[in-house]
């Protein structure tokens, strides 16, 4: 049949334009452009075999095989059939499982049927090799390309080289026309003003540090003490037992405002100094507040704001669906944008949008589960306990509190005096 069909190995495509673009091979260091990419392997194909395209097949490795936003966008584009493996993590660094099998397969058929008389690979791995041969034993015309490499070197399997029938590097102009490198290294939220609070929490000291430095002052009051032949005083005993931390991470403002305003407290200059009188640390979710009211514990001021679920049509929620696909591109600053536009766009008055505003920077719980969860269709899963990502959940919320503000502001509301945080 002549025709020419197109089997890309997204891994080493993606890897090597980061490696090229970037410095190094992780594809969270470039923005692709899918659409613009699939064109270009199209009309590139096309020249290059002088044949029409029956097809391109998109190999990649997804978590548990469940298909990620990208995936979503690509297999809905036409002649692109999207086929995973698993993505698998050990030693610290992600792997494919499956996808050299899934490609040899498909050549293999591809050939034996006699689907098409040019076969395109777009792979650097040995692995391919025996299904390269095989394909060539039944007639096809295999063409290898590759990406340009950062060092100027092969980035492909010799052997697979030396068995292609015609082999093409694809430059860093071509690249380019699709990939670009992210100018922030993956930070995507822009540069906030700093928030005291925020502050406050990040500049802490880590359990670990926090313990080591409270069991040196302890040991320090008790020697002095020992040395004076004097009891140690209550504050000295206060420091001895005062608890590390819980957890590990970012203490958490409960953390804090028991180490700044506990009852008796002085001030410890391994933590931040408190705030002003009145001022309150507050985090993204009021999960961990002990001072509530209202229906099952949550407070009685956000009881009332709608959840977008109950805000959402089921015309609307086939839409929204649509739009993840097509649209959203899962950068977790633009995932934060997208649900509180959805969320303002839907309420039935500008009441609700007032009153989320005044408890800047604290999402209500049950709206704050709901975006986390949101953002979790979009791939942004640590996968390690089935957590996002610390910083990704600050760039969430920070995008979440920009769209507020810019339609808290045309409401004329006190939310235009201000800026979102980079971390909530």
């Amino acid at each position: 049949m002549d025709r020419c069909v197109v089997l890309v190995d997204a891994g080493y495509l993606l890897g090597a334009a980061a490696s090229l673009l970037a410095g190094e091979p992780a594809r969270s260091r470039i923005t692709v452009d899918h659409a613009a990419l699939i064109r270009g392997l199209r009309e590139r194909a096309e020249a290059d075999t002088q044949q029409p395209l029956l097809r391109i097949y998109w190999f990649d490795g997804a978590p548990d095989r469940v298909p990620q936003p990208e995936h979503r966008r690509l297999r809905v584009m036409p002649r692109v059939t999207v086929r995973l493996g698993a993505l698998t993590r050990s030693d610290g660094r992600w792997a494919q499982k499956g996808v050299d099998a899934a490609m040899h397969a498909e050549l293999t058929e591809l050939a034996r049927n006699r689907a098409c008389s040019d076969v395109v690979l777009v792979t650097g791995d040995g692995d391919l090799l025996p299904g390269l041969m095989s394909a060539k034993e039944h007639g096809v015309a295999v063409h290898l390309w590759a990406v340009q490499a950062a060092d100027g070197d092969y980035n492909q399997s010799e052997d697979l080289v030396a068995e292609a029938d015609e082999r093409r590097v694809l430059d860093r102009a071509w690249i380019t026309q699709a990939v670009q490198p992210k100018e922030t290294g993956g930070i995507c939220a822009p540069p906030p003003a700093p928030r005291p609070e925020i502050a406050a929490i990040l500049s802490a000291p880590l359990p670990e540090a926090a313990l080591a430095a409270s069991a040196e002052r302890a040991s320090e009051a008790r020697s002095a003490a020992a040395a004076d032949g004097a009891a140690p005083s209550p504050e000295q005993s206060a420091a001895t037992d005062r608890p590390a931390h819980a957890g590990k991470g970012v203490p958490t403002p409960k953390d804090l405002a028991g180490s700044l305003r506990g009852p008796g407290a002085q001030p410890d200059r391994h933590l931040p100094q408190p705030s002003p009188a009145g001022a309150t640390l507050r985090w993204s979710s009021d999960k961990s507040w002990t001072d509530r009211g209202g229906p099952l514990g949550e407070p009685a001021e956000t009881a009332s704001l709608p959840t977008l679920a109950q805000l959402t049509s089921a015309e609307q929620r086939w839409a929204d669906r649509e739009e993840d696909i097509t649209t959203v591109g899962g950068d977790p600053f633009e995932v934060g944008q997208v649900f509180a536009r959805r969320w303002m766009e839907r309420l039935p008055e500008t009441v609700h949008l007032q009153k989320l505003s005044t408890m800047y920077p604290r999402i209500p719980h049950r709206i704050d589960g709901e975006l986390l969860r949101y953002a979790a269709r979009f791939g942004l899963l640590a996968h390690k306990d089935d957590q996002i990502d610390e910083h990704d959940r600050y760039a969430i919320r920070a995008g979440f509190w920009r769209e507020i503000d810019v339609r808290a502001a045309a409401e004329h509301t006190p939310a235009a005096e201000r800026t979102p945080p980079s971390a909530g």
